[in-house]
């Protein structure tokens, strides 16, 4: 077992925001004041409550009637202009087209039912062969060199290349890079952060992402193919008024996995290469029972429990509720911290060890819970799986190349990710 550093304990004025600079850096001491001594807690830098404790994050999460995803998501979409990004991407992008997905029942209901026909346990199973291959070739194309970037030369290509392969999309055509501009311009409209002039550049990658993704649905109507995109356009459920996808909803849920498909899954392979940097001990531990799959698999899983991807997500009240010791009102909106809840002692049991024989290991919030639970669970855990197992047998001596102080993390308020994460490291003989 390890420990993570979650910091010296802090005092709480009322005055402390997400969006300080320090706080965003390392939230955790913030996260431990939360659920100690303001469970729901009005951040007045972002003007919605923060939600911190395990069994109220789980609550609000399974409560749908309450609140809202759908308001939670789109009522500050694109934090202020999305009028003008609305106008932009109808001259410029083939259409303004809201994030379907987050919706609320019934919709989400239809929607759910008709994305599970594009992750059938049969795809995912028949997966790890593929994503193997390519996290070995990823590995090799470094291990001699004896340094590299763990999110650009392991993360984002890996989740990069398979997301495209998987939605019939030609990663060569596309590259890491495009798909990096086009999933950091999508994020920003949820992040709570980006300017006028952010949105702007924002709104031109969203249309450069939407201008080639179009073609490639219009061309799944009349040639379908094997791939997920096909999937998505020919979908049918039995038994509702609208059994298939409109064409803004088939555009909407590509957009979402490409942007989604990636985006988590790489930070979340950057986190756990963080941790054998900064924790040598937890890379002998795996490489113990590397060709273990269940106690790769219990790690793995408390790696997403200990750094999860994303930190919180939205929700509108839709009545007024009390909650954490406070009168949330009606229309309010909160965040739901999941990374405070699986830092919850009440929950998990000296939280800030990564302990493989943990009784609920398996009870992390990491990928939310109820209905909007993700959809790609089985997909991302078995590529940071992969990935962990790959990493361990190939390189050795994983350490961080700059001083951990160094590290920064994209302007995002949901997710938690490394701009750059440079490694040094040897080839394990």
């Amino acid at each position: 077992m390890a420990d993570l550093d979650t910091g010296c304990p802090m005092k709480l004025t009322g005055r402390e925001s997400r969006l300080d600079e320090e706080i965003r850096t390392n939230p955790w001491p913030f996260y431990r004041a939360l659920r100690e001594q303001a469970p729901a807690y009005y951040d007045p830098g972002l003007d919605l409550w923060l939600v911190s404790r395990y069994a109220d994050v789980e609550a609000v999460s399974r409560d749908s009637e309450t609140w809202s995803l759908e308001h939670g998501y789109q009522d500050r979409y694109a934090n202020g202009h999305v009028d003008e990004l609305a106008e932009i991407m109808n001259r410029d992008g083939g259409g303004f087209v809201r994030d379907i997905i987050a919706c609320d029942p019934p919709n989400h209901t239809r929607l759910r039912g008709l994305l599970d026909k594009a992750f059938t346990a049969h795809r995912v199973k028949n997966l790890e062969p593929r994503i193997r291959q390519i996290v070995v070739d990823l590995i090799e194309s470094i291990a001699d060199r004896g340094h590299g970037d763990g999110m650009h030369d392991i993360g984002a290509p890996l989740t990069a290349r398979l997301i495209c392969e998987q939605l019939g999309l030609d990663f060569d055509e596309v590259g890491t890079e495009k798909i990096k501009r086009w999933t950091n311009a999508q994020l920003a409209q949820m992040g709570r952060m980006q300017t006028r002039e952010e949105m702007l550049l924002n709104a031109r990658d969203m249309c450069e992402m939407q201008n080639y993704i179009i073609p490639r649905i219009r061309e799944r109507e009349q040639n379908p193919t094997e791939d997920m995109t096909s999937d998505l356009v020919h979908a049918h459920i039995d038994g509702v008024d609208n059994p298939r996808l409109t064409f803004e909803e088939q555009l909407s849920c590509v957009r979402a996995m490409l942007v989604a498909g990636n985006d988590t899954t790489a930070a979340a392979i950057a986190n756990l290469l963080w941790m054998l940097a900064t924790r040598p001990e937890l890379a002998e531990q795996l490489h113990g029972y590397v060709d273990d799959e269940r106690m790769v698999t219990r790690f793995v899983e408390e790696v997403l429990r200990l750094q999860p991807p994303t930190h919180g997500l939205f929700r509108t009240a839709l009545r007024d509720v009390e909650l954490g010791g406070a009168t949330i009102p009606a229309g309010a909106q909160v965040c739901i911290l999941y990374a405070a809840a699986n830092d919850d002692e009440t929950a998990f049991p000296c939280p800030e060890k990564l302990d493989v024989e943990r009784r609920n290991i398996g009870q992390n919030l990491t990928f939310g819970a109820g209905i909007h639970r993700c959809i790609g669970i089985a997909l991302a855990r078995m590529e940071i799986r992969v990935a962990a197992q790959e990493i361990v047998r190939r390189l050795d001596h994983i350490r961080l190349a700059v001083p951990e102080s160094e590290l920064r993390y994209l302007p995002t308020l949901g997710t938690h990710t490394f701009e750059k994460l440079p490694l040094t490291f040897t080839r394990r003989r």
